[in-house]
């Protein structure tokens, strides 16, 4: 009989099962494998999510302290003397202003935790990158006192690992840097940290509508900048008691123009609301003239004490609509067809909570000192208390300078070129009318006229003087 050339499956002829029996527990291993590999993984993962996170807390303190401490810079005023002269602030000027600003910086970065601690001070370093001395800044570099620069580095070096620790990787190091700049615009176009082709202005936000001549009061009336390209004129600090011809530190009073009692130009502004006369420097030393801005729309945020015009809410609260095209021609607008006497003095007195305690200005020292007032929102709320040193306060103020020092202005609300601006501390509401702004000048920046110099895209902040992170160099 032919053998089939399929033989049939016989159950009973058919081999042992030896060699499969040998296989059995294989799929166990295997499991017992890939689970190291899931753990692997699982560690890796873990591991990478956490510094990645960590990292991510590093860079933000970073960037705060170093905005923080661009902020100090700003407000002391530094950037009003860009070539280092210090006058009256004494040598040591730019070293005082630093070391308060690298506490500052110090004390942001440790509020922020990494890694859910937070960093001792040894870990946290505060330098100043576009001046001689990088770590106090009191070398002379023209740069740094045009646009000073400030780099926080923050680092943690023994950050704990968790499945790492099975290959011996018991801690880990994560670090991040910042820079922040306070910038001046005043002539932007010839100097600072980097090379412009033109101007570049600032746009600030909550400008209050006071327009003032470019005449500087303690300096017989001459311009406070430069119209063309923003420079300022009498740079330097000046402290109490200690002499010294800057800009920065003079005290006088803003008086609204309507207040004049005789005539000026060919209108006696006492006995009408029609204010087409231009605003002046004053005879008296220590007086500036201002006319009202146009507040293009109600202010959205205005505190309960405000007067309920647009004007008196810009004052006493903040007009975020109203733009101030600085060193652009006929940019904006004054407001002639409002009495602005009444609304002047009540919405700063309720802006600087002058009945409540305001804040008041240490400037017999430099930097200057900012001392918390009752009436100030951080006291109590914040562990802060009254006479506390404060960064923050209503009562500094920006004011928008007009291109000429006795601009002539038709009625109603004629178009005016803003150049410059003023930084101002509101310290009281009184002098000879009762009702004039008393101030100190903090920072005086120029954005030129817009005519010689074009101007460029503004860089916008809370002050005329922004602070900003930068990529450095």
């Amino acid at each position: 009989m032919k053998t089939p050339a399929i033989s049939q499956f016989d159950r009973c002829l058919a081999p042992p099962l030896n060699g499969r029996r040998g296989e059995r527990g294989v799929t166990m291993v295997l499991v017992a494998l890939s689970m190291i590999a899931v753990m692997a993984m699982a560690a890796l993962s873990i591991d990478v999510i956490t510094l990645y996170l960590a990292n991510a807390e590093a860079q933000r303190s970073a960037d705060t302290a170093a905005l923080a401490a661009a902020r100090i810079l700003s407000i002391t005023g530094m950037t009003g003397d860009p070539t280092n002269a210090n006058t009256g602030a004494g040598a040591n000027a730019w070293q005082s202003a630093c070391q308060l600003a690298t506490q500052v910086a110090t004390a942001v970065a440790q509020q922020d935790t990494v890694g859910g601690v937070s960093l001792p001070a040894g870990q946290i370093t505060v330098s100043y990158p576009n001046n001689s001395d990088t770590q106090f800044c009191s070398g002379t570099n023209p740069a740094f006192g045009v646009n000073p620069l400030v780099t926080v580095t923050v680092q943690r070096t023994n950050l704990p690992t968790f499945f790492a620790r099975i290959w011996g990787q018991r801690g880990a190091a994560i670090g991040a840097t910042a820079t922040a700049e306070a910038f001046n615009s005043s002539a932007s176009e010839v100097s600072g940290n980097g090379t412009n082709t033109t101007l570049i202005p600032v746009q600030p936000r909550c400008v209050k509508p006071w327009l003032v001549a470019n005449a500087d009061p303690e300096h017989g009336g001459g311009p406070f900048i430069t119209a063309v390209d923003g420079t300022i004129q009498n740079s330097g600090i000046q402290v109490q008691g200690s002499g010294g011809t800057g800009v920065i530190g003079e005290n006088f009073s803003l008086t609204a123009d309507c207040t004049e009692t005789g005539a000026v130009g060919a209108q006696t502004c006492a006995s009408t609301a029609l204010k087409d006369n231009p605003p002046a420097a004053s005879t008296a030393k220590n007086t500036l003239d201002f006319i009202p801005s146009y507040v293009t729309a109600p202010p959205v945020a205005a505190m309960s004490c405000a007067p309920g015009s647009d004007y008196g809410q810009a004052i006493a609260g903040c007009d975020q609509t109203t733009i101030y095209a600085c060193g652009v021609p006929s940019g904006n607008q004054a407001d002639l067809t409002i009495n602005d006497t009444p609304d002047t003095a009540t919405g700063a007195s309720c802006l600087i909570n002058a009945d409540g305690g305001p804040d008041s200005l240490d400037e017999t020292t430099y930097p200057y000192q900012i001392r918390a007032g009752l009436g100030n929102p951080l006291v109590g709320a914040h562990a802060v208390n009254t006479s506390d040193v404060v960064t923050a306060s209503n009562s500094i103020v920006s004011v928008p300078i007009l291109a000429s020092s006795t601009p002539v202005l038709p009625p109603g609300r004629p178009v005016v070129t803003v150049v410059g601006f003023l930084q101002l501390f509101i310290y009281g509401i009184g002098g000879t009318t009762g009702t004039d702004i008393q101030v100190y000048v903090l920072n005086v920046v120029g954005c030129g006229d817009g005519t010689t110099n074009p101007v460029g895209t503004p860089v916008a902040g809370s002050s005329p003087v922004p602070v900003r992170l930068i990529t450095y160099p």
